[in-house]
Formats: C-alpha cells, structure tokens, sequence
C-alpha cells in the first residue's frame, strides 16, 4: 500500500511539472505487488541548426538567466549602493537613544527607510532612465551601452557620499595606482570604500542623537539617587521625559530632515 501511495505522489508531482512518466506495475499471484519500474525522464536540449534549437534562442534563454541571476544580487544593491545603510543605521540609533524597545517596529523603520532611499535617490533614478534605460528599451543603444550609461550616475553618487580616506584605503588594499580621475577608479574599489563611508557617517549622526537623550537619563538617575529612590529603574521615569522632549522639538520633522540634507 506504500509503495502504491508514493507512485501515485511521484505521478501528480511529475504531471504538476510538466513531465509525462512511463511507468510499469505488475501484480503478483494471489493479490501480492509485484516489481514497479521508476519513472524515466528524458531532458533533451537541441543542437543548434534545422532540427534543433537556433542560436538565437540559445541567447536568449542565456540573458533570461543572466537576468534572473542580477535579480538575486538586487537586495544587496538596494542596501549597500543606495542611502539605505545610512537611513537605517541612524533611525536603529534612534529607537535605542529613546529606550522605546520596539517602537517603532522594524517594519516600520525598514519601511520608512525604504521609502526615504527612493525619495533621496530619484534623481539618480531618473538620470539612468533617461540614458540607459529608454534608449535601449528604443533599440537606440546596445546593453553594454546601457550598462554604462546606467552605472554612470550611481557611481557619481556614491563618489559624492565617499571619504577621500576611506577610497585611499581599499586603493592601497586592492594595490591599485593611483587614480588621477575618477573614471579611473574602479568600480570594486568604489562600492566597498562607499559603504565604510556611509557607516561612519551614520555612527557620527547616531552618536549625536544620544546626546540629548543622554543628558535626560543622567539627570533623571541623580534626582532618583538624590530622592533615596534606588530601586525605581531610571529608564521608566525617563522615558516620557524622552518622549516629551522629541515631540516639542518636532524630532521625527528634525531627524528626517537631516538626513535627507545630508545627502546633498
């Protein structure tokens, strides 16, 4: 009875795929189950020429995997070669400076950080629809073309958003001369000295957002301390302080501000 429920899954599987199996089931005298044979499946790609498949379909399934395979890697040029590492890191610092726990969610910040990246990159966005991806949509350049038109912008960002120091660290580090102009610098030496960039600016923001609400924690414990009130938890008296203070100065409207003109 097993082994008749597992052929019966192996065939809809198969069908569900596509594939048609050829199968034989004997029986044996007496009601007794017999030998079964295992599907056989055939994968069959055709040469290139009258009877088989054409180069230029062979090409074309080659650039939907080559696209398929950029797809994957989008994720990580969405987080690392966009305003999205900076904006992340300083509304992380500033939950934390709060003492809030999860509030706001993570989904939330993720969110908020997601939109304001597409906010602060939208002129990058459109300098690469209009010299690369248009024309070649039109036919009107090839995909290397394309390519370079499309990479010009985004390095022209990131060049603006990177330290001298730190694309002099990974010069040295990759062993590269040294560039006289920035066409020459390469693209794999920019991306990584982008990143260390953006992570010590977003630590500089942080360490700045805890300053106020650092203040208000000390003060709150000295008073507490003074009062004999050492077993009340500083951090539950502070936080409506905390809160109070981030409403009256417009903190979110401050925060988002900053952020956004730190990118001009």
């Amino acid at each position: 009875m097993r082994k008749i429920l597992a052929l019966v899954a192996v065939f809809f599987t198969l069908q569900t795929v596509g594939v048609t199996p050829a199968f034989a089931v004997g029986t044996g005298i007496g009601g007794a189950t017999g030998d079964f044979s295992l599907p056989s499946i055939a994968l069959n790609m055709g040469g290139a020429g009258a009877d088989g498949a054409k180069p230029a379909e062979l090409v074309n399934v080659l650039r939907i995997v080559l696209l398929l395979t950029v797809l994957t890697l989008a994720p990580a040029i969405l987080v690392m070669m966009t305003s999205f590492t900076r904006i992340v890191i300083v509304l992380s610092f500033l939950r934390q400076s709060l003492g809030a726990q999860q509030m706001p969610p993570n989904q939330v910040i993720v969110g908020l950080s997601l939109f304001l990246s597409m906010f602060v990159m939208q002129p990058t966005w459109n300098k690469i629809q209009e010299t690369a991806l248009n024309p070649y949509l039109d036919e009107k350049i090839d995909q290397r073309t394309a390519f370079a038109n499309a990479e010009a912008p985004i390095r022209e960002f990131m060049f603006g958003q990177t330290r001298e120091k730190d694309l002099e660290l990974f010069l040295s580090l990759s062993k590269t001369e040294k560039p006289k102009t920035r066409e020459e610098v390469p693209t794999h030496v920019l991306i990584p000295s982008f990143i260390v960039s953006e992570l010590n600016t977003a630590f500089q923001m942080g360490f700045m957002l805890y300053l106020p609400f650092l203040v208000i924690d000390m003060v709150v414990s000295s008073i507490l301390m003074a009062m004999g009130m050492m077993m009340l938890p500083p951090m539950t008296i502070a936080l409506p302080f905390k809160l109070l203070l981030f409403v009256l100065v417009d903190g979110w409207g401050l925060v988002v501000g900053s952020l956004v003109k730190s990118f001009g």
